[in-house]
């Protein structure tokens, strides 16, 4: 007796889930697979065309504009990102409320477990749109990584380092790797270039000379704060000119025009550099 009872709930059990299944899922028809395949293309030739379009009017506009057009292009990809996955789901799912709610704990123990790294990284790229450690055309450390970020996607942001090359890094290294910020979404970035002289080197004439360097150069941003600061080694004098570029993409170039008209001008008062280090 106990036997058939245990046979008749298992085949009820496996009745009833048949029966939520097709609840579930819509009839899956070639008409609905052509649609799919269809807002697919479009959101990627959405995606493509904001991203040019975007790129494009950032280069066009006035150039305080420049980085507030890049940083909108996450929010556009999220949009269409969201609405795609809503047609799909809407498309091959029957959405009422008791489905919606299996269905998104279906997913979310599958998925949960074979992209587990994927979803933290989409996750962390969520709050990092609220947080803003970074943004597009800000200048980041990440790790070993240096550059500027020129792209924001669902895994991760792509940096340009300063030898050209194209970073990709994940949104959850946010979790667990210190991020540092050179511009924080403005314009301006502050270029530290440091010097080095022996210890009974003329001072003050060196400190003019920096002075001089960083406000002759065409892209010293003149509104921002310049500052030269001294610091006593065992081997030396260290002085570091810290000042701004008018657009925080000219970092190096800026690096290397302070450092050639600080040159010229030391060497014509005969100022020469450090010439050797304490063994330590």
């Amino acid at each position: 007796m106990g036997k058939e009872i245990g046979k008749y709930l298992v085949f009820a059990q496996a009745d009833m889930a048949e029966d939520v299944s097709q609840k579930l899922a819509t009839d899956f028809t070639l008409e609905k697979v052509l649609y799919a395949l269809l807002a697919l293309f479009l959101a990627y030739g959405a995606v493509f065309f904001i991203q040019k379009i975007t790129n494009w009017i950032a280069e066009r506009v006035p150039r305080r504009y420049r980085l507030l057009t890049k940083q909108s292009l996450p929010f556009w990809k999220g949009l269409i990102l969201i609405s795609t996955i809503t047609y799909l789901v809407r498309l091959f799912f029957n959405l009422s409320e008791s489905n919606l709610l299996a269905l998104t704990g279906s997913i979310a123990v599958a998925v949960g477990f074979a992209f587990k790294d994927y979803i933290s990284s989409i996750i962390a790229g969520v709050v990092a749109l609220f947080e803003s450690p970074y943004r597009v055309g800000d200048r980041v450390q990440i790790g070993d990584h240096y550059g500027e970020v020129v792209s924001y996607g669902l895994r991760g942001i792509q940096i340009q380092t300063p030898d050209d090359n194209t970073v990709t890094i994940p949104h959850n290294k946010a979790w667990t790797e210190a991020i540092s910020n050179s511009n924080g979404g403005n314009l301006e970035a502050q270029v530290a270039t440091e010097f080095f002289f022996e210890h009974d080197a003329d001072d003050e004439m060196i400190i003019n000379i920096l002075y001089q360097a960083a406000y002759s150069s065409k892209y010293t941003q003149l509104k921002l704060p310049i500052a030269v600061l001294m610091k006593e080694e065992e081997w030396g004098t260290k002085f570091k000119l810290r000042c701004y570029p008018m657009d925080a993409r000219d970092e190096f170039p800026y690096q290397t025009d302070l450092i050639r008209r600080a040159k010229k001008a030391l060497a014509r008062h005969n100022v020469a550099y450090l010439k050797r280090l304490s063994d330590g």
